[in-house]
């Protein structure tokens, strides 16, 4: 992690999956029910290489960790395991910190809001529970935008997000939050603060080069970056 000093942010953006919503679980079970047909385990070395990609980039990623080129359709397999997550998507739970957080910033009246790489049919579907809760943001940028022309490590994601704030902020004013490496480096790309809440079971070596490393987005203290303190 970095130790550099952090700087005063007014905006802030959040990542969705794993961060704000537990889907990471979700997706474990789904591909695993998929490669294990081939005698193949998706492991959390595998995982991480993953987290915060693009769809089909994930896939494409999946197939060369484990072999899978030419000896299963790729196709096939994203088309099974994508209606297998919206079957479960609309069970996922709030993570730790998440609601207290976003309560807490929208009250004081910081501008927040969503970049995530999750399609929009997939958006609808993980946050049909948490709908008051998401309404709070002031927008939320999903992976097939038409904005959007190239996914995480780029930052394009987080540059959009932030122009659609009614009054848009210099990049060194946003303060992301990403659970995943791919994350982290997109909001760096773009010039931006960021803090990683990883998994648990994420290797330190995929970490990244975020500002600050949290267990849990609980641990989250505004004041270090200039916003309104609990």
């Amino acid at each position: 992690m970095s130790d550099t000093s952090k700087s005063v942010c007014t905006h802030v953006i959040f990542d969705m999956d794993g961060l704000l919503l537990d889907t990471e679980s979700i997706y474990t079970l789904t591909t695993q029910e998929q490669v294990e047909r081939y005698g193949k385990d998706f492991t959390w070395e595998v995982k991480g290489k993953l987290m915060g990609t693009a769809e089909r980039e994930g896939w494409e990623i999946l197939f060369r960790e484990l072999g899978l080129e030419g000896k299963a359709d790729m196709e096939t397999m994203m088309k099974d395991t994508r209606q297998r997550r919206e079957e479960l998507f609309p069970t996922c739970q709030l993570m730790p910190g998440a609601e207290k957080l976003i309560h807490h910033l929208h009250s004081h009246g910081v501008p927040i809001c969503v970049a995530t790489s999750s399609r929009s049919s997939s958006f609808v579907a993980k946050t049909s529970r948490h709908q008051e809760l998401f309404s709070l943001f002031h927008h939320c940028v999903k992976g097939d935008d038409p904005e959007l022309k190239r996914a995480k490590p780029s930052p394009d994601i987080f540059l959009v997000a932030a122009s659609r704030f009614s009054e848009p902020p210099a990049p060194e004013k946003c303060v992301v939050f990403e659970d995943a490496p791919q994350g982290v480096e997109a909001a760096l790309a773009a010039n931006m603060n960021c803090v990683i809440v990883p998994d648990s079971h994420l290797s330190k070596s995929l970490l990244g080069r975020a500002h600050l490393e949290l267990s849990s987005l609980e641990d989250f203290d505004p004041a270090v970056y200039g916003l309104p303190g609990f």
